[in-house]
């Protein structure tokens, strides 16, 4: 008499699994499941190389050597980190690094402590020609910088002599932004109005309000407002371009990078490294703060 082995259900169901390739770790399952999340998010990893790969390409030119570099290889046959010491090693390259941080650091501490409380008066009190005043600031914002710009400049140069200097694109910012004061203004609509009343209730003035309830609450709309105004002062070429443009020791990056790559025409790799580093600071920061970035900007414009 032979004797049969009994098999249990799940035996033959890991068998059947296992040999059918349709169970959930299969390479069948793996390959389904990469090409819905393909399918799915193709769109936006079409834009995220659009994005990316200009990037890549900068990187990947700047380790490359010269020869390379003008061949049109699109990877480095050897890793040449030395070009970023080159770069640092360029008369007033570190000066242009130090004076764009003052230009980008007080330009943006100045216009957020101007924007506060403009944009917290025009929120949130009751007075007559309010509408007036929001009008007027934001019809400031339509008026090209280039209109007023030969006026503006024979003020500084002839009446208080700061031509060749950052200090006439930084003090202007301590008097208000109207992009600034009318995108923070649109943030603290959106504050309910109960939280001021009953500080006031609790024997808060104005200022005491403004510094112990308004501001924490306003933090994601403040840093929205200081990103977008580093974001300028640290790109901008404009302003350098008029007012220190005949001061090589007031150079910002954004304009003396246009001096390095007239320096370095044929070096490509020297100015796709000089790019990268001017370009790095930017991205850093936004890597970081881009959640109050977006929280600030999405929150905004809720109320008009």
């Amino acid at each position: 008499m032979t004797s049969t082995t009994p098999i249990t259900a799940p035996a033959v169901a890991a068998e059947r699994a296992h040999g059918s390739g349709s169970g959930p770790g299969s390479g069948r399952a793996r390959r389904k499941r990469v090409l819905h999340w393909i399918a799915v998010h193709s769109v936006a990893v079409a834009v995220a190389l659009l994005f990316v790969l200009p990037f890549v390409f900068v990187f990947l030119t700047s380790v490359m050597s010269d020869d390379q570099a003008m061949s049109g290889d699109l990877w480095p046959h050897a890793w040449h980190w030395e070009n970023y010491t080159a770069v640092f090693r360029t008369d007033g390259f570190l000066d242009w690094w130090k004076n764009s941080l003052i230009y980008a650091g007080l330009g943006t501490l100045f216009t957020v402590c101007s924007a506060i409380p403009v944009a917290y008066a025009l929120a949130r009190f009751r007075f007559r020609g309010r509408r007036t005043a929001m009008v007027l600031v934001i019809s400031t914002m339509m008026l090209p910088p280039q209109v007023i710009v030969i006026p503006m400049y024979l003020v500084w140069a002839q009446q208080f002599h700061l031509s060749g200097t950052l200090w006439p694109l930084i003090i202007p910012m301590a008097f208000g932004d109207a992009y600034s004061i009318f995108l923070l203004r649109q943030f603290l609509l959106t504050i309910p109005k109960e939280y001021i009343e009953s500080a006031k209730v609790d024997g808060c003035g104005e200022l005491r309000t403004l510094l112990r309830i308004v501001v924490p609450m306003a933090k994601p709309g403040i840093a929205a407002i200081a990103l977008f105004q580093f974001f300028y002062c640290w790109n901008d070429y404009f302003g350098p371009q008029i007012y220190a443009a005949q001061n090589p020791a007031s150079w910002t990056l954004s304009y003396g990078l246009e001096s390095f790559k007239s320096a370095h025409s044929v070096n490509w790799n020297l100015t796709m490294a000089a790019t990268l580093l001017v370009m790095a600071p930017v991205c850093l920061v936004f890597f970081f703060a881009q959640k109050a970035f977006v929280e600030g900007v999405t929150l905004t414009g809720v109320k008009g």
